[in-house]
């Protein structure tokens, strides 16, 4: 496909969409229900089907019968840790594999033209993004990931969580796994927000953040506490009344969902004339620039605090000009806190 048809490339090789990043036609007023009708598709296709087909096949082929997660036992939970990690493996490695180590697609469509095993740094392990992305990824994501599933799965077995059967509850449970992407993007957005604030940052967030140019492996790159962090979304389906089902959909929207958004790509070429969507760039623009889009803009909450960047010349001075009256209020509160003389 021919990249220079949906975008520019400019003198360094980075490639940018033409049309600026917009956010859903979901929580907008007035209501826009063409708009609306019009983005369902994207919205279940082909991300969130195939997180929601993942979830089931855990459930029918992966997770234990119920007596069994009743006690904490090494037998399945190893069984769901090795599972999980040749899961990751598969889908993380696909990307890879295509993207960055056969280049099937060269740089058409990547954000940043130069390829993280092209740029060593001291600040990745073994000065290689990709080892350093690969081995935090199963020494902490994997494990926490599991612990995470672990513990929903015993507590609905316990009877600590409000397990709904489908056939009595169908109409909530549909409502519910519609919105595993909406509580997502609350959950990712109000924790990332709180990571980026000056002390978690600089110990725990930078960890992820040193992969500017993102790759595949770079989803989940992260220190241990935000790896504890970002898979607590599960964690709301011990309060909501939900279904096992619905959780580990919750769980794999976190742990697979991650991918899209840090590949690099704006699009994935399936065929020569036929590629798609990532919908990586809101979340490239936040690795690029790490003060703006805090979310993926399913709710653009981020457009409600002025925090939004949708790519445009237009949004680089909005930026700018927050970041200079950000350093003017800085510099007036040191001047405020100087003893008189």
């Amino acid at each position: 496909m021919d990249d220079l048809k949906f975008g520019t490339r400019d003198k360094r090789g980075n490639w940018a969409p033409t049309k600026p990043a917009g956010t859903a036609p979901l929580f907008v007023w007035p209501p826009q229900p063409r708009k609306l009708l019009a983005w369902l598709p994207h919205y279940i296709f082909p991300y969130n089907m195939l997180f929601f087909l993942s979830a089931l096949a855990w459930w029918h082929w992966i997770v234990p019968p119920t007596e069994v997660m009743q006690t904490f036992a090494w037998g399945w939970v190893l069984r769901l840790l090795a599972v999980n990690a040749v899961a990751v493996f598969l889908w993380y490695g696909a990307f890879e594999l295509q993207l960055y180590v056969r280049r099937t697609q060269d740089n058409r469509f990547k954000y940043n033209g130069k390829f993280p095993a092209e740029q060593p740094s001291d600040v990745f392990w073994f000065r290689s993004q990709n080892l350093d992305n690969i081995l935090r990824s199963f020494l902490s994501g994997v494990p926490i990931w599991t612990a995470t599933q672990v513990i929903v799965l015993w507590a609905y077995a316990n009877g600590y969580a409000a397990w709904l059967g489908w056939a009595d509850n169908w109409l909530w449970l549909a409502v519910l796994t519609l919105l595993v992407p909406v509580i997502h993007e609350f959950h990712f957005f109000c924790i990332h927000r709180l990571i980026h604030t000056p002390w978690l940052y600089k110990h725990v967030h930078s960890v992820h953040h040193n992969s500017v140019n993102p790759s595949p492996w770079s989803s989940l790159s992260m220190h241990p506490v935000e790896h504890a962090l970002y898979f607590a979304t599960m964690f709301y389906h011990l309060v909501l009344p939900s279904n096992p089902i619905i959780a580990l959909y919750q769980l794999h929207l976190a742990g697979f969902g991650a991918v899209p958004g840090h590949v690099g790509f704006d699009k994935v070429e399936i065929t020569d004339e036929t590629a798609i969507e990532s919908h990586a760039y809101i979340h490239y623009l936040h690795h690029k620039y790490f003060e703006v889009n805090y979310g993926d803009g399913l709710i653009p909450i981020d457009r409600w605090l002025g925090t939004f960047h949708d790519g445009s010349k237009d949004a680089d001075e909005r930026m700018k000009a927050r970041y200079r009256a950000k350093k003017e209020r800085l510099a007036a509160r040191k001047t405020a806190a100087r003893p008189a003389e």
